[in-house]
């Protein structure tokens, strides 16, 4: 049977009590059912959360409701491990094995000690298990995996097919998830007991039974998860009440294909595979942002000339990102919008390591020492290849670069500054503790944050990522821009031309700007004057926001700015700015339109200036200001008051020299030029050697 009433999902949690205040990294549990959805219960510690699974089950058996409760730890280890610790190839084995054995108190509770056991039973304390958190050394419980031996998988075979998904070995670090199974499966195996005959566990029995346990990771639906989290929200919060809800609101037939699995000892993740069914259920939560707003352009009251830092200001505050979020692999993020904050996985480097080739030892065995000669202990520490062992006091190494240091060593001594034969290495002092080596985590802590939401990923922030072990990265779906020329003036380059028209250079313009800026260019083609046709244009276009050029005043057959109008949403600004007077912003069904200027100088600057800062925060990218500079003028102007004027122009002999003509219809001196000169709003005597703003156009995106 796989129909069920109401869905439970729990985050689970193997450390220690997690204090009275809500938080992260503590145990949450959501619930949705016929009337909806349960605030997310935050539960303190294991001892909570094992008397609120209680009430809940005996709550739906008395209503005689069928419960289905998802657990985000593994049910089972990998093949062969019930067996040599039980003596039986059966999961539930295990779970009864650990109850008689783990101690929990909310402060404190044995699940190291127990675990070091298995491996002195199991490898002679070699393994399986590895990862002590506890700053008392534990004999059979290694830190970490150096000299580590497994006689068993590594992971278990859904987590060899769940990218992402981490060993049930590792009891402490970024990722562990040990700890939660040794802490979990306890739990599991009292509320069975005391349940018996009322709980079926997935999928080791039929779901015959009105409460169901089942395995379900939470990152299956991750990018649903980080859109709906807001900044000011717990993500663990927010993704049980997700994936009940997504549980909730899938058909049975479809549920039941999900529970089609054979794994009668490891377990299996419920939905693997079905991750886009999961995301797409009713209610599972939009990965769209909400749309603008009809008057999110409109202009403060009185307000009729614009100046350009205004209408930047108004641009700024009023937009926000339009796209959906989506996870992708780190090797496909360069170039994207990073959609949320991230904190590193573990730190970077990982562990204390020599920044050289040489030879390591104490600094304080050889305190105060000018020649110093000290025994080789056998073995090379090399990176990659941790030495197993400890150096004793009065010994060194024979170290490479970016060998872990080893038990016994905290400085290196360069190979040149050592003299050496088979069994000792001599060198002179004074020596200063701590030489040649890096500290774990100098260059990044684990947790830290290392990049902001809104970031533009660049192959070096692909290299952060990937260092501190981050491999799959929360980034906006791209923006899809489209672009459409309009008039009747205007025919496609190539095309005949009769007397009086002009070729489109608008269009492939604003197309390769576009995609510049890094969004995805979508060519929305011509249109003539006419309204209807226009208007069918505007509604089959296939973008979240789009440029027109032409048409955006207020003449006769300025079509843009007419159905923009007719739609209630047409906001003309009338920018204080040259070349590029008219400029039309607006909504059309839900999708901004920026109406650009005929004119193609003026529709370049406009772009430049208004259109690629706004459309960089609707792609969900941080507001952006191109970066100019100071330099001597190589030409003469007196400027009026009133207007931002931007010139073509380009650096030569380090002085920024001005195209021939300002008038906009000259395109070859947007070809000519390199960058713009920026003329503030007021009056300006400009001779040669006058500095004036010069902004590359490399500082655009170009």
């Amino acid at each position: 049977m796989s129909h069920f009433d109401r869905f439970l999902m729990v985050d689970w949690s193997g450390g220690n009590d997690a204090g009275a205040r809500p938080r992260k990294d503590a145990i949450w549990i959501g619930e949705s059912g016929p009337q909806g959805d349960a605030a997310p219960l935050y539960q303190r510690n294991r001892t909570v959360a094992e008397q609120t699974l209680t009430i809940r089950i005996e709550a739906a058996l008395t209503a005689g409701e069928r419960l289905c409760i998802g657990f985000d730890f593994p049910f089972g280890y990998p093949t062969g491990f019930a067996a040599a610790l039980t003596g039986r190839a059966d999961p539930f084995a295990v779970w009864g094995w650990l109850a008689a054995r783990i101690t929990d108190a909310p402060r404190e509770n044995n699940r190291f000690d127990v675990a070091a056991g298995i491996n002195q039973h199991l490898t002679q304390g070699q393994g399986p298990f590895w990862g002590n958190g506890l700053r008392r050394d534990i004999a059979g419980l290694p830190r970490t995996k150096a000299g580590y031996r497994n006689p068993f998988p590594d992971r278990r075979e859904i987590e060899t097919r769940a990218k992402g998904a981490f060993t049930c070995w590792q009891l402490s670090g970024a990722g562990a998830v040990g700890s939660q199974v040794l802490m979990g499966l306890p739990v599991l195996e009292r509320l069975r007991h005391r349940f018996a005959d009322q709980v079926a566990v997935w999928p080791f029995e039929p779901l015959d039974r009105p409460i169901a346990f089942v395995e379900i990771w939470p990152s299956l639906i991750n990018a649903t998860v980080r859109a709906a989290t807001g900044p000011d929200d717990i993500r663990d919060a927010v993704q049980v009440r997700l994936v009940a809800r997504a549980l909730a609101g899938l058909a049975p037939d479809r549920l039941t294909a999900m529970l089609q699995v054979d794994a009668p000892e490891e377990g299996w993740i419920l939905g693997h595979g079905f991750e886009q069914e999961l995301l797409q259920r009713e209610g599972a939560m939009s990965l769209k942002p909400p749309p603008l707003t009809n008057d999110c352009f409109a202009l403060p009251p009185g307000v009729n000339w614009t100046p350009v830092d205004q209408a930047l200001a108004l641009l700024r505050d009023r937009l926000h990102p339009v796209v959906a979020r989506e996870t992708v692999p780190l090797m496909q993020a360069s170039g994207r919008v990073l959609a949320e904050e991230l904190s590193a996985r573990r730190a970077n480097p990982p562990l204390p390591n020599t920044a050289v080739d040489g030879y390591g030892f104490a600094a304080e065995t050889i305190a105060g020492q000018d020649e110093i000669a000290l025994p080789l202990v056998a073995g090379r520490a090399a990176a990659g290849l941790a030495y197993p062992g400890e150096v004793p006091p009065g010994y060194a190494i024979r170290m490479l670069t970016g060998a872990t240091l080893p038990q016994g060593v905290d400085t290196v001594v360069l190979d040149e500054d050592c003299a050496t034969d088979a069994g000792q290495v001599a060198f002179r002092g004074p020596v200063k503790a701590g030489a040649n080596t890096r500290r774990a985590g100098e260059d990044v802590t684990t947790g830290a944050p290392i990049l902001r939401r809104g970031r533009v990923l660049t192959p070096a922030d692909l290299a952060l990522a990937a260092a501190t072990g981050l491999s799959d990265l929360p980034v906006h779906v791209p923006l899809r821009v489209g672009v459409l020329s309009t008039g009747d003036e205007v025919v496609p380059a190539g095309s005949p031309a009769a007397p009086g028209q002009i070729f489109d250079a608008n269009r492939p313009m604003l197309l390769s700007l576009i995609a510049r800026f890094g969004h995805v260019p979508v060519d929305l083609g011509h249109v003539p004057d006419n309204r209807a046709t226009l208007r069918a244009r505007l509604d089959s276009a296939d973008a979240d926001a789009i440029l027109t050029s032409g048409g955006a005043s207020a003449g006769d057959e300025d079509h843009v700015s007419a159905l923009l109008r007719e739609s209630g949403a047409l906001n003309a600004w009338r920018i204080a700015l040259k070349p590029g007077r008219p400029l039309a912003l607006g909504m059309w069904q839900g999708k901004p339109v920026f109406g650009l200027p005929g004119n193609p100088v003026a529709a370049f600057v406009c772009a430049l200036v208004f259109a690629r800062p706004a459309l960089r925060l609707l792609a969900g990218a941080d507001w952006s200001e191109p970066t100019g500079f100071d330099v001597p003028a190589a030409f003469a102007k007196n400027k009026k008051p009133g207007r931002r004027e931007y010139l073509r122009a380009r650096i030569r002999e380090g002085r920024a020299e001005v195209f021939r003509s300002e008038g906009s219809g000259r395109i070859s001196g947007l070809s000519w030029a390199e960058g713009l000169v920026d003329l503030p709003d007021g009056a300006a005597t400009i001779t040669p050697g006058t500095p004036v703003r010069y902004i590359p156009f490399g500082s655009f995106g170009l």
